[in-house]
């Protein structure tokens, strides 16, 4: 990547349906992290961030607690853009879905797509996840009902909308992924390559049964409907730089965007259904569309129910944001999840950054004032270690083209840590005591000319994750960190002569944890029922006869189940993913048999069959033992 580059970079806006989580800071940390690292090199960055407020959730939430929505989102809003300016993020701009030059915007949008024939009027009738603000096919569902991206119930709902020609775009969006190769990580690439390859539907893109969003623009009259969610939300990447006003400077400098950071969660919308979009209006697609993964607590999923989400703000206050965003960053690959653990942050602090790199430089300082009055020279380090300097600077040559812009920042700082090591080792394998020992000033003036050199070349690359600490080590070791020594020291030039400047040491050690301890809350009982209740339920034991594959279905089978009585039952149940027809003939199951008859796939269904599902699949509930059809369970 070159100086004369633009590099445009985003988050994606953050829904205000809640305050500011991890996730929300780990997003935000590496963009920070990114644009610091391209300014550093003198590239013309402009790095959007910003939040997302239209959609039924919104309406709803607000409602709750007695608000407009307005009211609700510029509450929410303003948490998020308090706490960025408090982790003091670099962003060049922060934006609003309510913005009314995003609103143009994103009006202008939906009328060129209009226009130009990939927008048309139709029915929509099907599942929609109000969690996930998406509508759902009948054969992505759980359980013939539950989002497979939340696992919420979803709502069948009828109403006009526009449609936009999504599937007119599937061959373009395939070779696009193909060629160009946009998606890091890799493995998330492929997964959306199959969900093209399976095939796109037309996109619903307008609601009518709420009024919290964008209105159509007017050429189209048709006031009762807003914009989906998600094709407002996707352009704030274009209305930021000035689409859809009278002034597109910025649009034309710095589009197309050279990085979109997203969650896994959100991949398809960005790696889909955004691509569609600028296709229809004839916009060159991002270059690079990076997904991460989730955070979990000690292994424990994160949720309000058990008490455990953590507030970046209180880790932050707790152990410094420094140390914080170092840790979000080395803990974990891109692309995988990750575990927060207050003893893992402590140790990376105690380990990687108190023994490792402070402790570097507290050596440093003390051999410096003890054997030279703080007097440190550059002048024979070429001479005396020359093996030690072409290895450290071997390392960092590549390290932002093989690592940081493929956004394996956690692979970027531990190579980098690699050259602290060869400061350290280079200690304890010249000894510099033994050498003044042995009136060998000269190589010992170098040794520590060496070890100056090692901490400027790790606080240049280091400055883009923790700039305030790295501003200290350059203050002690007599130099600024900017674009031009950041050039300088990368080229391969010494530092100047200089007196150190004594600091106090960075990374004091952390004894015990500091963060209020996590109480697990118990939930409450819900649904209680009496014995009375329970018992009208009707649980026997049933022996499979047949199964057979129902073809028009991704999940269900027809069971006929002896039960004991005159003639079989059909049951249909959803286990195909789970279950091969033939394992099941002649085994036996636990039915519900007074389950109130029902229709699924045309077919009649006259029981259900107990199981039970958690992360490592599906399993039918049996008896430990073969018994007679239609024993009660009990």
């Amino acid at each position: 990547m070159s100086k004369c580059d633009t590099y445009y970079l985003t988050t994606p806006i953050y829904y205000v349906n809640d305050v500011p989580h991890i996730g929300h800071a780990y997003t935000t940390i590496i963009a920070d992290t990114i644009a610091r690292y391209a300014r550093l090199k003198g590239i013309d960055t402009f790095f959007l961030t910003g939040t997302d407020e239209h959609g039924q959730k919104i309406e709803e939430a607000a409602k709750k607690r007695g608000k407009t929505p307005k009211e609700y989102a510029d509450e929410i809003s303003a948490k998020f853009k308090a706490l960025w300016d408090e982790f003091e993020i670099c962003y060049d701009k922060f934006i609003r879905t309510t913005d009314p030059e995003h609103i143009k915007g994103v009006q202008k949008a939906f009328l060129t797509m209009y226009e130009n024939g990939d927008i048309y009027k139709d029915y929509y009738e099907g599942h929609y996840c109000v969690g996930c603000e998406s509508f759902v096919a009948p054969s992505q569902l759980v359980n013939d009902e539950l989002c497979p991206d939340c696992g919420r119930p979803t709502r069948i709902i009828k109403e006009e909308s526009y449609f936009f020609r999504l599937s007119k775009y599937q061959d373009k969006i395939l070779e696009w992924l193909k060629t160009k190769k946009p998606i890091l990580p890799e493995a998330k690439a492929n997964e959306i390559i199959r969900f093209v390859e399976d095939g796109l539907k037309d996109l619903s893109i307008t609601r009518t049964s709420f009024e919290w969003g964008i209105k159509l623009p007017k050429e189209i009259n048709d006031p009762k409907h807003v914009v989906y969610v998600w094709l407002d939300a996707l352009f704030n990447y274009l209305t930021a730089l000035g689409y859809g006003s009278e002034d597109e400077t910025l649009l034309k400098k710095y589009w197309p965007a050279k990085l979109h950071i997203v969650g896994k969660d959100i991949l398809k919308f960005h790696a889909v259904y955004w691509p569609a979009f600028l296709m229809s209006i004839g916009f060159e697609l991002p270059k690079v569309i990076a997904a991460h993964g989730w955070w979990t607590r000690d292994g424990e999923k994160m949720s309000k129910s058990k008490g455990n989400v953590i507030n970046p703000k209180e880790v932050a206050d707790a152990y410094g944001i420094e140390n914080f965003r170092y840790f979000m960053l080395r803990e974990v690959p891109f692309g995988a999840d990750g575990d927060f653990s207050e003893k893992a942050l402590i140790d990376r602090i105690n380990n990687d950054l108190g023994n490792d790199l402070g402790n570097l430089l507290n050596r440093i300082i003390g051999m410096a004032y003890k054997y030279f009055d703080g007097k440190i020279t550059s002048k024979n380090v070429e001479k005396y270690y020359p093996n030690e300097l072409n290895e450290a600077r071997d390392i960092v040559k590549d390290l932002e083209k093989t690592y940081l812009w493929k956004m394996q920042i956690h692979k970027f700082l531990e190579e980098l840590w690699k050259v602290l090591s060869i400061g350290n080792k280079a200690i304890d394998t010249y000894k510099p005591w033994e050498l003044m020992k042995n009136s060998e000033e000269e190589k010992a003036a170098a040794l520590l000319g060496l070890i100056a050199n090692l901490l400027a070349l790790v606080a240049v690359n280091l400055h883009a994750v923790m700039p305030k600490t790295t501003g200290k080590i350059a203050k002690a070791l007599g130099f600024e960190i900017n674009k031009d020594t950041f050039a300088a020291i990368m080229d391969g030039k010494l530092l100047n002569d200089f007196v150190i400047e004594k600091i106090p040491p960075l990374f004091p050690k952390i004894e015990k944890p500091l963060m209020k301890k996590v109480e697990v809350k118990e939930n409450k009982p819900v649904n209680l029922i009496t014995i009375d209740e329970f018992f009208k339920t009707e649980l026997k034991i049933g022996k499979i006869l047949v199964a057979e594959e129902i073809k028009k279905s991704k999940k269900l089978l027809r069971l006929e189940v002896d039960l004991g009585e005159e003639k079989p039952r059909q049951i249909i149940a959803g286990i195909k993913e789970y279950y091969k027809p033939e394992e099941l003939i002649d085994t036996y199951v636990c039915v519900v048999s007074n389950l109130k008859p029902a229709k699924l796939m045309g077919m009649m269904s006259e029981g259900m069959l107990l199981g039970a599902k958690d992360e490592n699949g599906f399993s039918l509930i049996r008896p430990e033992k073969p018994k007679k059809t239609g024993t009660p369970i009990k």
